[in-house]
């Protein structure tokens, strides 16, 4: 089961910086033995071509300081979270119109 974070504020506004699924992905990524990024429980994806956070529920209680620094950005940010059901077709097929997956998985 996951969240999915949207770019959107709760206002309909876009929120800038424009960047700001990379940032927040990566302080929370590690650089694997290949030197290669690898994302754990929070990885950007595209949802309908937006790029958003694709956040999994165990992060609140397998790094609690992670979940809650996500949990602060995105109510300090106003923005937009929906919660995925697991084993439902968005996250497994990653067609064009559902979420599709960025990076490696760790």
């Amino acid at each position: 089961m996951s969240w999915l974070v949207e770019g959107t504020m709760q206002n309909g506004r876009t929120f800038r910086p424009s960047d700001w699924v990379d940032r927040v992905s990566g302080v929370l990524a590690k650089f694997g033995a290949d030197h290669r990024l690898r994302y754990g429980a929070v990885r950007p994806c595209y949802v309908k071509g937006k790029k958003c956070l694709l956040v999994q529920k165990t992060l609140e209680h397998d790094d609690p300081v992670a979940f809650e620094y996500v949990s602060a950005f995105v109510r300090a940010n106003g923005l937009q979270m929906y919660d995925l059901l697991a084993g439902t077709e968005e996250e497994e097929t990653g067609s064009d119109d559902t979420v599709k997956e960025l990076g490696a998985v760790a």
